[in-house]
């Protein structure tokens, strides 16, 4: 049950209430490949497959861990350069990063190349990338059960009509609830996906919410799920593309039309990863995340569902 992950490989310095780290591996390839390798390996499934772009400064003990964590690196293409770098700062209740330096570096002039043997994974997976990338990676794709794809704030307001020509060819979006309002101009979540899919047609939506959980939208049928807090919250970045890439994981384990209980139970897990990757910077939860752990996080968040 493999999953093509494409997104950035970063370093990023991070600023936190709870303090600061200069230059943690960090990206959606990363964060989403490290969560979803670990929900398929639970299930003796896999590999996770990514493709980005690294510079020259980036180092061998990087790429190892990512190959003894089970993620097929052969899309990994190193450029002469340096690594996309960003750098950002988190206050309040941490909810959304401000940025205070991105440099594109190597990632600037980016064209993912998808090895063959990956075009026919079973979930392809488009991380946050410009629209235009995304339809690449699109165009390279022979078959698959789904598609999924993320965004964010910059490309509604530069690429808004090649971003809606990309979401028509997909199956799942997902994006968090300032973006849905930015793209449709609405001010509540229902009726802004109903406008959202009279543009891009019928799709499963999940709008990430931050600390006040998450929704879906499956054939009219609504799925809306808390957060779970986690036992510290350290640094809210890669989150949304751990919760990305678990969902991925999951939804990869199924056949066929996706139904209600799927998605939901996909959305129970991916809120837990979620939850542990706010517990140290960078991925170092996700890197040291035990099974058994994750499934005593997940009990005791099924438990407060159902009081």
């Amino acid at each position: 049950m493999s999953v093509l992950l494409v997104g950035s490989i970063a370093f990023d310095s991070v600023e936190t209430p709870a303090g600061s780290v200069e230059n943690e591996l960090g990206g959606s390839a990363v964060y989403g490949s490290l969560a979803c390798q670990f929900h398929l390996q639970s299930g003796g499934q896999g590999p996770t497959r990514i493709v980005g772009v690294v510079g020259e400064d980036f180092g061998h003990h990087h790429k190892e861990m990512l190959s003894n964590k089970g993620i097929c690196i052969q899309g990994l293409e190193v450029s002469e350069g340096e690594t996309f770098r960003w750098s950002g700062k988190y206050e309040g209740e941490m909810d959304e990063a401000q940025t205070l330096l991105t440099e594109l570096n190597v990632f600037e002039h980016f064209t993912p190349k998808i090895p063959e043997h990956y075009k026919t994974s079973k979930i392809v997976f488009c991380a946050n990338l410009h629209p235009l990338i995304q339809a690449s990676v699109l165009d390279q794709i022979e078959s698959c059960r789904l598609k999924i794809l993320d965004s964010m704030n910059l490309w509604i307001s530069i690429a808004r009509d090649e971003l809606i020509n990309v979401m028509q060819r997909v199956d799942v979006i997902i994006i968090n609830e300032g973006e849905l309002f930015q793209l449709t101009e609405g001010e509540h979540i229902i009726p802004s996906i109903e406008r959202l899919q009279q543009e891009v047609g019928h799709k499963i939506f999940v709008i990430k919410k931050g600390s006040q959980g998450s929704v879906a939208w499956l054939d009219g049928d609504i799925i809306e799920l808390p957060s779970h807090a986690p036992s510290q919250s350290i640094d809210p970045t890669g989150c949304g593309d751990s919760f990305a890439g678990t969902l991925a994981a999951r939804l990869s384990l199924g056949d066929g039309k996706v139904g209600v209980d799927e998605l939901r139970n996909a959305m129970k897990f991916a809120t837990v990863t979620a939850s542990q990757n706010l517990t140290t910077f960078g991925t170092h939860a996700l890197q040291t995340l035990t099974f058994k752990e994750f499934n005593r996080q997940l009990e005791k968040y099924e438990q407060g569902l159902s009081h």
